[in-house]
């Protein structure tokens, strides 16, 4: 269910915007984004696993507010990042 260090390593390479960057929104959304794929795959499988369930709603509900900093703070970067990402909004 959660992901491993390399992948989360490799994540965080990817969306970091300096080198040492772990707690840039764009790096912490990438990580949540990852993990709730992860934990979605899990639920597909295991339907009565509510206590992942419960996580997994926890977790969209932070990289949501996350997002939505992002986007008052800085909405080109915003922009850029739920294209990346693939996010619907």
């Amino acid at each position: 269910m959660s992901i491993t260090a390399d992948r989360k390593q490799e994540v965080i390479r990817e969306y970091a915007q300096k080198e040492g960057d772990t707690g840039s929104p764009e790096v912490q959304v990438a990580v949540l984004s990852e993990r709730i794929k992860n934990l979605t795959e899990h639920l597909g499988t295991h339907k009565k696993d509510f206590h992942s369930r419960r996580g997994l709603l926890v977790m969209v509900g932070t990289r949501r507010s996350l997002l939505d900093y992002l986007k008052g703070s800085e909405p080109a970067r915003y922009a850029s990042l739920i294209e990346r990402l693939g996010l619907r909004r």
